[in-house]
């Protein structure tokens, strides 16, 4: 029975994983961006910047403040790879949002203040009842905010830096059956809820060397999220209650440092191109380790190996000016997975993926309005080496996305 629990704690911080980013790691912070394949660094536009690049919000002439949501629509399969099965999920729909607030200080045109307020971590994903992987996972709800109040400083025409707190504050639904049958004929069942929280920061540099290119590069820290008083919910028959004891636990689990190098090219006063380099530093999550409040023989204080891999994702995108109020936007991502064979789960059924991208654009003097569209395709193929869980998992996810903003 400790497995269920480093199972569900795990799913905990690795849930954005789930349908369309890179190991744990989801994009989708910005309209303008996700339209451009997610690539935003060395490419300042709106009070977004905050987040893809805090030393380049002081290029962002004005003040303003924009809010947007993203949307996702994912399906997913797994087939067993034993008895040929087939069982499908029934997730809802999925509503990730970002909201933001960039400020000038008054007789400073140089100095800028903001506030950022994202969901990078997410979802909710549902198998059909009864399906193969049951006692691996039945349903997960996460949620998850991370508040970003930034600085950011143009040192000169040509270079700005800035930087941000990251307070990190998240809750979690989780839910499983137990291979005990009650007096009904049903499977037992456990149940996860937690809080968590925890610290980091964003800090980044942007450079102008000529009109027409522009580099960026910013560091978001490792974020240790602590689950303090987590409770477990065990609906088991009374024969065997005292295995399982409802109670608190504990636990600190890394959300990994990304390190991005980008470029932004103007070819024409219509014509931009972005491209980002994400290196994300999965490994630092090579234990997960427990500490449980009530012990037994079944649930014993536990450390068990991840071995994620570091990795990289490259992200591109070009934007073409219409006129003086229409833009249009693609974009392509490829991500390598931090998931090492041996380690696919039902929450996290990552691999190497193409993100497709679109988006359009429309601004008067003080509006700006900004849609996006992403598609992607996962099917991965393993043997889970705890659960012995085999298979192959298809996902099929979409992710339209819509924003506001309004400049003053």
């Amino acid at each position: 029975m400790n497995y269920l629990y480093k199972l569900l704690l795990f799913v905990f911080l690795s849930a954005p994983a789930l349908h369309f980013a890179q190991g744990f790691q989801v994009n989708l912070q910005g309209q303008k961006q996700q339209g451009m394949g997610g690539a935003g660094t060395a490419y300042m536009q709106d009070a977004s910047s905050l987040f893809f690049n805090p030393g380049g919000a002081s290029f962002v002439h004005g003040n303003s403040i924009i809010a947007g949501v993203t949307p996702t629509f994912a399906r997913g399969a797994f087939m067993d790879a034993n008895t040929k099965e087939v069982s499908r999920t029934n997730s809802p729909v999925s509503t990730p949002f970002a909201a933001y607030g960039l400020f000038e200080i008054k007789d400073s045109s140089k100095l800028k203040l903001g506030l950022a307020i994202y969901t990078p971590f997410g979802s909710t994903v549902q198998w059909e009842d009864g399906w193969t992987g049951r006692f691996a996972l039945t349903r997960l709800e996460l949620r998850a905010i991370f508040i970003q109040p930034t600085v950011s400083y143009r040192i000169t025409d040509k270079l700005g830096i800035g930087a941000g707190f990251v307070y990190a504050t998240g809750k979690v639904n989780l839910q499983k059956d137990i291979p005990i049958i009650n007096t009904d004929g049903d499977y037992a069942h456990a149940e996860l809820n937690g809080k968590a929280q925890g610290y980091g920061f964003n800090a980044g540099i942007y450079f102008e060397p000529i009109k027409q290119l522009s580099i960026g590069l910013t560091y978001r820290s490792k974020v240790e999220m602590a689950v303090n008083d987590g409770d477990a919910t065990f609906t088991v028959p009374q024969s065997v209650a005292a295995n399982f004891p409802n109670g608190k636990f504990k636990s600190k689990l890394p959300l990994p440092s990304v390190t991005t190098l980008g470029f932004g090219y103007k070819a024409t006063d219509k014509l931009n191109f972005a491209l980002d380099i994400n290196y994300v530093g999965w490994k630092a999550y090579d234990t997960l380790s427990f500490d449980y409040e009530n012990n037994t023989t079944s649930l014993i204080d536990t450390k068990s190996a991840r071995m994620y891999k570091n990795t990289f994702a490259f992200r591109a995108g070009a934007q073409y000016k219409i006129d003086s109020h229409f833009a249009a936007r693609l974009g392509l991502a490829y991500g390598i997975t931090p998931v090492q064979n041996g380690y696919v789960t039902p929450e996290t059924p990552d691999a190497n993926r193409i993100n497709y991208t679109a988006g359009i654009g429309y601004e008067t003097k003080h509006l700006k309005l900004d849609a996006s569209f992403l598609f992607t395709h996962l099917k991965r193929t393993d043997t889970n080496t705890e659960t012995n869980l085999s298979g192959t998992f298809k996902t099929n996810v979409i992710a339209p996305g819509i924003s506001i903003g309004y400049k003053f």
